[in-house]
């Protein structure tokens, strides 16, 4: 699978890999490559199997599946560990990836994500929802969804925010999204492997989170040992975007630590 990607920084920098959330794409990470690369770090943001320019004729994309492309991506970039980071889905497939590979793993961030199983309630949202947006594309849906991805705070005072948030899910493609959906309403538990994770770890959220709330962070932290938890004021689901400054003081300061720590080449 090729993946669309962007590469940034020295190309001896430490490897960091972000993945997006659903329905986005590699440009929500934009603020924190840029951060990061000017900072020394090589950081690789790819679009995910049927989402941004990353073609997919799937129908369902599990987990594992996007787990299986991010390591294809980074054998063919030559990055034998890398720090692993991802929001929302891409933090589930985070945690795919960390069980799946977890010597190619030196540090790990789960920002606004949830490691449990959906309800059967949820479970079942996911499939309807992805039949509706196959049927009807995405701009309804994405407006639907956008007042819950940020908070009522950034939606006052950051246009360019919500603009880019809309732009992100309005031009998704739908198969693509529909696919990751029906792949995610059958992931496994991810919960029971936390407890096994020997990286250091940062969970962050944004305070006004309604997708996967504070308590959802708090759950992966007390699971997590060693892990640190930050939690985002003001911000919603998005706070990489949201508060970009604060969220990137606390990957940076994470990465610094972790570096000095010994727990990363």
């Amino acid at each position: 699978m090729n993946l669309a990607h962007d590469d940034l920084g020295p190309r001896d920098g430490q490897p960091v890999l972000l993945v997006h959330g659903h329905p986005f794409d590699r440009s929500m990470w934009r603020p924190q490559a840029e951060h990061l690369s000017r900072s020394g770090y090589r950081v690789v943001t790819p679009d995910l199997r049927g989402y941004g320019q990353s073609a997919s004729r799937d129908t369902k994309t599990g987990l594992d599946v996007f787990a299986h492309d991010l390591v294809e991506l980074a054998d063919h970039l030559r990055l034998d560990r890398f720090v692993l980071g991802g929001l929302s889905m891409g933090g589930q497939i985070a945690m795919q990836l960390v069980a799946d590979h977890p010597q190619r793993v030196t540090a790990l961030v789960l920002a606004d994500t949830f490691a449990g199983l959906d309800t059967p309630e949820a479970r079942q949202a996911r499939f309807d929802t992805a039949d509706r947006i196959t049927a009807e594309g995405m701009e309804q849906y994405a407006e639907e969804l956008l007042p819950k991805m940020i908070s009522k705070q950034t939606r006052a005072t950051r246009p360019d925010v919500e603009a880019h948030v809309r732009r992100m899910m309005r031009t998704a493609p739908e198969k693509g999204a529909a696919a990751a959906l029906r792949g995610r309403a059958e992931r496994p538990d991810y919960t029971p492997g936390l407890a096994n994770l020997e990286v250091p770890t940062l969970v962050v959220v944004g305070s006004e989170d309604e997708f996967t709330p504070v308590a959802d962070a708090e759950l992966i932290h007390r699971r997590t040992k060693g892990s640190t938890l930050v939690v985002v004021e003001g911000a919603g689901h998005l706070p990489n975007l949201e508060r970009e400054a604060e969220f990137d003081e606390a990957l940076s300061t994470f990465l610094t630590d972790s570096t000095s720590s010994g727990a990363t080449p």
